[in-house]
């Protein structure tokens, strides 16, 4: 952020993002999301109390500008109520749940959900995405420098399409998990352990997601679907209905969507 105009020792008055530099926010939440963020906003200069929990909060401390509350989405409701009148602005990092969920903060309001796996204090959050979100000019302001600020790549996202977002964020990090603990059943049945199938095949996932970010979906498609080969489509599902059967429909379901994607449908089983 641009340097600030006016230093805590000069002022009580919270900043708006327009004159901010060095921000005095506090973390609501002790999880994962909220010490990798805390940590992250430490690094990048702000002032940061917490993370912390609900009860509590800011005895005997100063002016707080902004909170940000990183609970679990049921929850959210309720930290807003918990923290009302403690700061001009208060923000989520959910990326389902709508802004709403903070009215009875009675602030400006904000959501900055990074678009990234947090798994601790030390995570990166440099070149990753950021969905934003306010309710006024100066919350989705705030929201946007502060990502810019983690070095992340904001991107507003309308309250009606978050959970279109999220979905889209579940389908490309969670469910790619599901896919691979689905890879490891299936090499079982070839005699590979879970390590080693980790092992062999991490090399080919981070290949395959490198072509998809640089040539899209189709283009970096490759293997026996994409190239109609059915006779060796038909010795894959034998081979899963064999070794893993619980995982049929996901395969069946995934042919379809692949040759879908391929442009031949219907070329292969």
């Amino acid at each position: 952020m641009r340097e600030l105009e006016r230093t805590a020792a000069d002022s009580t008055e919270p900043r708006t993002p327009a004159t901010a530099g060095r921000l005095r926010m506090a973390i609501v939440g002790r999880g994962r999301v909220g010490g990798g963020l805390s940590a992250a906003l430490r690094e990048a200069g702000h002032g940061v109390e917490g993370p912390v929990g609900r009860a509590g909060l800011w005895e005997g401390s100063s002016v707080i500008d902004a909170v940000l509350l990183c609970v679990p989405d049921a929850e959210i409701a309720a930290a807003a109520a918990g923290v009302a009148g403690k700061a001009r602005f208060v923000g989520h990092t959910s990326g389902a749940t709508r802004l709403s969920a903070l009215d009875a903060a009675g602030a400006e309001v904000f959501g900055l959900h990074p678009l990234q796996t947090i798994a601790g204090a030390d995570t990166d959050l440099r070149g990753c995405g950021c969905a934003i979100a306010g309710t006024t000019a100066a919350a989705l302001e705030l929201a946007r420098l502060l990502a810019l600020d983690l070095g992340m790549e904001p991107a507003e996202i309308a309250d009606e399409d978050r959970p279109a977002y999220h979905a889209a964020a579940s389908i490309a990090s969670n469910f790619l998990l599901t896919l691979e603990a689905a890879a490891e059943s299936v090499a079982a049945g070839a005699g590979i352990g879970s390590d080693d199938a980790r092992r062999l095949l991490g090399p080919l996932v981070r290949t395959t997601v490198d072509n998809w970010l640089a040539l899209g979906p189709r283009a970096a498609l490759t293997g026996p679907v994409a190239r109609g080969d059915r006779a060796t489509v038909e010795a894959q599902r034998a081979a899963v209905e064999a070794t893993a059967p619980e995982l049929l429909p996901l395969f069946d379901e995934l042919v379809e969507r692949t040759e879908a994607l391929a442009g031949h449908v219907g070329s292969a089983a």
